[in-house]
């Protein structure tokens, strides 16, 4: 197939890094995409295993695939090269480890066409390799078949930064000069980044419908990774940073940044190991200090948060510790207790537990 590249619709940029146990099913998924007019930019970041040569077997089948081969860099400069060298009118991702419905990036596509948007945000499935387990999401139901940006919903900025849910115009990041941070080793480098591309988009448009299957259980994951969780507040200082300079958009959408920070280094502090997280308790207590000495904190924040946490976050960053340890062996006995029976009905499925088994999943 030989598609010319100024035809290219989608840019679909696959990094890649020692992930040869998944990376045939990702590449089946998007070589078998109904848009044909995709260009399959993988980069290989250094890979030690057979994932390069992977790589090399399906491009010599289909032409639309273009490998980059560089010496190991890192997430964000392997993003960052793939961004350069896309040619499409927009741009997908496709983490190594998940795979895609097939209609995925038509379907998106099609929406961003007709409603003429910078970016279209899907919903999409937690996915667990054993047993074949997918669970719809749901994170996107409030904003379903909306067209909207942050002067509407604020509070989009903080959604969760999948990135590979979504199609984005290119000109949004070479307009404004998007790229994902280069700190070697570092992850979770898509949360400054989708957090700019939702503040400076002009037009979001939302779909319930679900195309990815967000791998779960691979054990090299970043998700997994106990010590990584510690690169969260760097991503914060990079936010914190592209709103000094759009006073305009940090006047609208401070709370909401704050708020969500807030949120990430509690969720981020339970997947530190142990060793790690008083540094990044005391690290964090010093941020919050700061926000508080430039009166960023507003009634609201302070509400959502609870007041009496962040003064002793900030007042003795010890016994905040103290108190958010207590709280996760509780959280742990509670999801003990959960696995042994539970029923959770929200708007997009159902779902009944017993004995750690779901014997209903429905959605």
């Amino acid at each position: 197939m030989n598609t010319p590249e100024k035809e290219y619709k989608i840019s679909v940029i696959v990094p890649v890094c020692n992930v040869e146990q998944y990376l045939s099913e990702c590449l089946e998924s998007i070589v078998k995409q109904t848009l044909k007019e995709i260009e399959i930019i993988c980069i290989n970041d250094g890979s030690k295993d057979s994932s390069l040569d992977i790589l090399k077997n399906f491009a010599q089948k289909d032409s639309r695939i273009k490998i980059i081969d560089k010496p190991n860099s890192g997430y964000g400069d392997t993003m960052n090269r793939g961004i350069e060298a896309a040619t499409g009118e927009y741009i997908g991702i496709v983490e190594s480890d998940d795979f895609i419905e097939p209609d995925m990036f038509e379907s998106l596509y099609r929406l961003a066409k007709e409603k003429d948007c910078d970016i279209v945000k899907s919903d999409w499935y937690n996915y667990w390799t054993k047993g074949n387990i997918k669970e719809k999401n749901g994170r996107v139901n409030d904003y379903n078949g909306k067209v909207t940006n942050l002067f509407e919903h604020p509070e989009i900025v903080t959604l969760q930064p999948t990135l590979w849910s979504a199609i984005y115009k290119k000109s949004l990041f070479l307009n404004n000069n998007i790229k994902f941070l280069t700190t070697p080793g570092a992850s979770y480098q898509d949360t400054s980044v989708s957090f700019k591309l939702y503040a400076l988009a002009q037009k979001v448009f939302f779909t319930t419908k679900a195309y990815v299957y967000y791998r779960q259980d691979n054990a090299s994951s970043s998700i997994n990774n106990p010590t990584k969780a510690l690169f969260v507040s760097r991503e914060y200082e990079e936010i914190d940073k592209f709103l000094e300079l759009h006073k305009e958009i940090k006047a609208i959408v401070n709370t909401q940044k704050l708020i969500a920070q807030y949120k990430a280094c509690r969720w981020a502090w339970k997947r530190l190991a142990p060793e790690y997280r008083k540094e990044f308790i005391e690290k964090i207590s010093k941020d919050f200090a700061s926000y508080r000495d430039k009166d960023e904190f507003s009634q609201e924040f302070l509400k959502k948060v609870k007041e009496k946490n962040i003064s002793l976050l900030i007042n003795d960053p010890d016994k905040f510790l103290t108190k958010i340890e207590k709280e996760a062996k509780l959280e742990k006995w509670k999801k003990i207790r959960r696995n042994l029976f539970s029923v959770k009905i929200n708007s997009s499925r159902i779902t009944i537990t017993l004995f750690g088994k779901k014997i209903l999943n429905k959605g």
